[in-house]
């Protein structure tokens, strides 16, 4: 023999291994290669008669005709969506159960025809297609059925938001479905979805198995078209929620366009992972997760670990290793089972990464590339590496969405977790170290909603998935992903706030309040754990309920806002401290203010009555208390998902949060809203309500003399419509959370947009402070926290 057995092993190539189209074929020639909109049960052609075509990007050809909705075919999808609500809604839990089960058995049944439709659309392997996507697909169909049936035990005083709209991206067309679909329809809402324009088919071929199910007419309703369809479908009145996957500045324009009114948001958007690799890694597993990372659906992935962060004593070993495997990466026809990356998406993508890939060695960077084979026809890009790259460079901090690795190297794990957190995004990370105690450090600190350890691009219905920052707000899946499409009950429609009666001023209060006040006190602004004066050097005045002038207070400004939120950063290690320290500083506080009971009633009585006065006082000292209680039991879960792993659903503070308060009820509304923020490990800038800003004066004291760390809590009072602007176009708040009227609602919303900052109001719904009931622990609690899941594995 010429050849040695072993040679001939390390000779073989790969041969083709297609898949065979041909029951899809049959599927698209039966719908005569053209599709409508599915509304109201029922396939509906286009209103305006517009089609548009959807191709295939690996050979260029076009696969179908599909509607192109306009205005009144989204008018006519939700007034459907609308119409089938209450019948949804008036079923049990169970039936609701008994839909998503079927159609999760439908979806495997034909996940065949599905896997390979979605492969024809939208490029990626047939491998990932079949073995990935839907596999998950019905997962979340299996795994909501539960939650519908278990709904109203484990989510007890909640409903649905009503008429949801959804719009999803070209890069997961079957899953980002099920993600929006399945938890949409287990709270009780009816859904209108718009699915990408690149990749529509599969999205109207579950639709066709909704139908086949017999799912009532008008619960799902699928509409089509480009970005002029989702601006109607988020624009239109009659939507209750927006649920959105896509790119940042898509997401952006949404935040705006919904800011003026109540409609429920939640933005799954864009991302730049770490993928981090220290030195004591298993370098072989490490860079099989990065192919996963990176690679995977052609990098076309939010969460793809697309900076690569190596520890430098192994880097240039880790490169050595990362670039052989790369060679042995298949590029070609994504129906061909061996083929390990696929085509883009559409042309305009391609140019994108291709641009981007040009300005990155602009920049300075080293660009490799495999001796791969490009097919000749259709939209390819090569698995590329950067090396060198710097961290500030373009190819470092904006998302690229293709198949190209940035990489940096760092020498500590504070340095790395420094260059992790170095974007305005927060999606994933990825973290490779055989010290579980290193790895685990480090999950902590990463600002991402989720975080792999020793794997990658793990997913599941159980556990939550969502990011920080700029990588928007919201969760998809578990307990967490079901609170997006629930709100409380007693809010679901806007209730007049009933409040205690205020009592009359009569000539004998007038003459014993204040009696000892006869010396004029200047109040100043809080800041820092300090007294700070105004920067205008202005004052303002407070009035009694009889307009009688009760004092003065600071005028603040944006620059006050500037100087307390640097103060708020510098105090951030209160997220670090113990929950059971965070715990004894609240109850300290209300021991404070007990103290301070009667003094602070009589002011507070001049302003709102005696009868509020007292109350309010009182169930502050009782808020206070509640939420000194739930300071170290607001815990996280251990998620089980089908694997072998744990995922720890950490709740972690959203960092710094500002708080414009109420009018209606001064005190009672301060400590109701600044009480959860802190227990959770917050940082708060506060502003007080205008007519009653003398009262900080009371409440600063307080907190000096509770061990309350300086930072933590900073008062600035003022025009709270012009402060709450200034905190909402700050860019190094993280949260704002405005409890005034409606038309500041709108503001602070289409403010916040530069960072898409949280933000929480009652525009849609007013809260009766004085009512347990609304004001419920958890409740807010959950709105002062993020969830960060850290997926550990384990076994060998």
């Amino acid at each position: 023999m010429s050849n040695s057995i072993v040679e001939e092993f390390y000779a073989m190539e790969y041969g083709p291994a297609p898949e065979d189209p041909k029951e899809v074929e049959r599927w698209l020639d039966a719908h005569k290669r053209s599709f409508g909109n599915y509304i109201d049960g029922a396939w509906q052609k286009p209103a305006s008669g517009e089609y548009f075509a959807t191709n295939n990007p690996a050979t260029g050809d076009k696969i179908a005709d599909v509607a192109q909705a306009d205005a009144a075919d989204v008018d006519a999808a939700v007034q459907a969506a609308r119409k089938a609500l209450p019948a949804w809604q008036a079923l049990t839990g169970h039936q609701r159960a008994r839909y998503l089960y079927a159609l999760a058995r439908q979806v495997q049944k034909h996940s065949r025809r599905l896997a390979v439709l979605e492969t024809i659309d939208n490029g990626k392997p047939i491998r990932e297609s079949r073995d990935i996507d839907i596999p998950l697909v019905a997962r979340h169909f299996y795994h909501h059925a539960g939650w519908a049936q278990l709904l109203e035990s484990e989510f007890p005083g909640y409903t649905a938001c009503g008429v949801v709209g959804q719009i999803i991206p070209w890069n997961f067309p079957l899953l980002m479905f099920a993600w929006k679909v399945a938890p949409a329809l287990a709270a009780g809402n009816t859904v209108v979805i718009k699915p990408a324009e690149y990749t529509p088919l599969t999205a109207l071929a579950l639709a066709e198995l909704a139908d086949e199910i017999g799912l009532p007419p008008g619960v799902l309703n699928v509409i089509n078209g480009d970005g002029r369809t989702g601006a109607l479908l988020v624009e239109h009145d009659d939507i209750d929620k927006i649920a959105f996957t896509g790119s940042t500045e898509v997401g952006r324009i949404i935040r705006k366009a919904t800011a003026g009114s109540t409609k429920k948001l939640s933005l799954e958007l864009g991302g730049k992972s770490p993928f981090i690799v220290f030195d004591d890694a298993d370098m072989d597993s490490a860079v099989e997760g990065l192919v996963d990372g990176i690679w995977f659906n052609q990098g076309q992935v939010c969460c793809a670990g697309s900076r690569l962060l190596v520890q430098e004593r192994i880097a240039e070993a880790f490169y050595a290793k990362a670039r052989a495997r790369m060679e042995t990466l298949r590029v070609g026809s994504p129906l061909d089972k061996s083929v390990d990356i696929g085509a883009i998406v559409a042309p305009v993508q391609l140019e994108r990464i291709r641009a981007l890939v040009d300005q990155g060695v602009a920049d300075g960077a080293t660009c490799w590339q495999p001796q791969s084979t490009m097919p000749q026809k259709g939209l390819y890009f090569p698995p590329t590496l950067l090396t060198g790259v710097h961290p500030t460079a373009t190819v470092a901090q904006e998302e690229i969405f293709g198949p190209v690795l940035a990489a940096m190297t760092f020498r500590t794990p504070s340095e790395a977790i420094e260059l992790a957190n170095n974007t305005t995004y927060g999606l994933a990370a990825s973290i490779w170290s055989e010290n579980i105690n290193v790895a685990l450090d480090v999950a902590s600190q990463v600002k991402a909603g989720v975080v792999w350890v020793n794997s990658t691009n793990l997913f599941d219905a159980s556990c939550g998935f969502g990011g920080y920052r700029e990588s928007g707000y919201g969760r998809e899946g578990g307990r967490e992903g079901m609170y997006e499409y629930l709100e409380p009950a007693w809010g679901h429609e806007r209730a007049k706030q009933k409040r205690p009666a205020k009592a009359a001023s009569t000539k004998e209060d007038d003459a014993n309040a204040n009696v000892s006040d006869t010396i004029d006190r200047t109040v100043k602004q809080y800041i820092g754990g300090k007294q700070a004066r105004p920067d205008s050097g202005y004052s303002f005045p407070v009035y009694s309920s009889d307009g009688r002038v009760l004092g003065e207070a600071p005028l603040g400004n944006r620059k006050d806002i500037r100087n307390a939120v640097e103060a708020a950063h510098k105090a951030e290690k209160w997220a670090k401290t113990a929950a059971h320290t965070r715990a004894q500083i609240l109850y300290y506080i209300a021991e404070n203010l007990i103290q301070r009971r009667s003094e602070i009633t009589s002011k507070l009585a001049e302003m709102v009555g005696k009868d509020q006065a007292s109350s309010e006082v009182e169930c502050s000292i009782d808020r206070i208390f509640t939420y000194a209680a739930w300071a170290d039991k607001y815990d996280g879960s251990v998620h089980n998902p089908p694997m072998r792993n744990v995922t720890l659903a950490m709740n972690e503070a959203i960092g710094t949060i500002g708080i414009i308060c109420p009018t209606e009820a001064p005190l009672l509304g301060f400590f109701s809203l600044v009480m959860p923020a802190i227990a959770a490990g917050n940082v708060v800038i506060v502003v007080p309500s205008e007519k009653y800003a003398t009262l900080m004066g009371d409440l600063y004291q307080v907190f000096d003399t509770s061990d309350l760390p300086g930072g933590v809590v900073n008062i600035v009072a003022g025009r709270p419509s012009e402060l709450a602007k200034t905190l909402a176009e700050h860019d190094d708040v993280d949260a704002i959370w405005c409890f005034r009227d409606p038309a500041d609602a709108t503001l602070v919303k289409a403010a916040s947009v530069g960072n898409l900052k949280q933000v929480w109001t009652n525009d849609k719904y007013e809260i009766d402070w004085f009512d347990s009931n609304q004001n419920d622990g958890r409740y807010f609690m959950r709105h002062a926290t993020q969830i960060k899941n850290i997926w550990v594995p384990y076994g060998e």
